[in-house]
């Protein structure tokens, strides 16, 4: 058996132990067991435990924002590329829910190296967005020069709240990834379209002086 598949095998067995017994409990025995394959072979391409973790997050990651991008076509309005995106990425995320518990949970709970290699991921999916979103906002606004900064935030915030409902549509039987993704538009665009339009949300006047309880 070639290498690549013979590594591909190990990785989607690592995969399924990370995501379902966790990082530390996950033993090197029952992923070769799994995978079908002796422990030292495991050792002999993957190194090592962390090294193991470490390739099945880049792999996870990589897979989730090739899914993503290619669900997305540029040419469509705004709206639609935001709703074929989440769709895309809510549909990735079912369809791989151990690698998403591995990206979402695992890789972020268990320090450096782990979190950095999730970091890196996240800011691409915040750039993707961002970049959706500028273009929008320009063209809503009439406003070729209007920089990302001013919808960065706003595509932290997608990001995030599309990282939670992802793992609460796991979590939850029956929740389609249409669904979660009907959900977040419901109600994120709304608010997008208002503010692309020239129309944001100001706090009332003298609100930041009202003292809490």
């Amino acid at each position: 058996m070639p290498r690549a598949v013979r590594e591909q095998q190990m990785l989607d067995a690592a995969v399924r132990t990370f995501g379902q017994r966790g990082y530390r409990a996950a033993s090197m025995d029952e992923i070769a067991e799994l995978a079908g394959v002796s422990k030292p072979l495991v050792y002999l391409y993957l190194n090592s435990k962390e090294d193991l973790f470490i390739a099945c997050i880049r792999r996870e990651a990589k897979a989730l924002t090739t899914a993503v991008r290619a669900g997305v076509h540029p040419g469509l309005p705004a709206d639609r590329q935001l709703w074929e995106g989440l769709t895309a990425f809510f549909t990735h995320t079912a369809q791989h829910p151990d690698g998403w518990t591995v990206l979402h949970l695992q890789a972020r709970t268990h320090g450096e190296p782990f979190a950095a290699e999730v970091a890196a991921l996240r800011a691409d999916m915040v750039a993707f967005v961002t970049e959706v979103i500028v273009v929008a906002a320009r063209e809503a606004r009439r406003d070729p020069s209007l920089p990302e900064r001013e919808v960065a935030g706003l595509a932290e915030a997608l990001v995030g709240a599309a990282e939670s409902l992802a793992a609460w549509a796991n979590a939850t039987p029956g929740v389609t990834a249409r669904q979660a993704a009907a959900t977040l538009m419901n109600f994120a665009w709304a608010g997008l379209g208002e503010l692309m339009g020239g129309r944001p949300w100001a706090a009332p006047s003298g609100a930041e002086a009202v003292p809490a309880g």
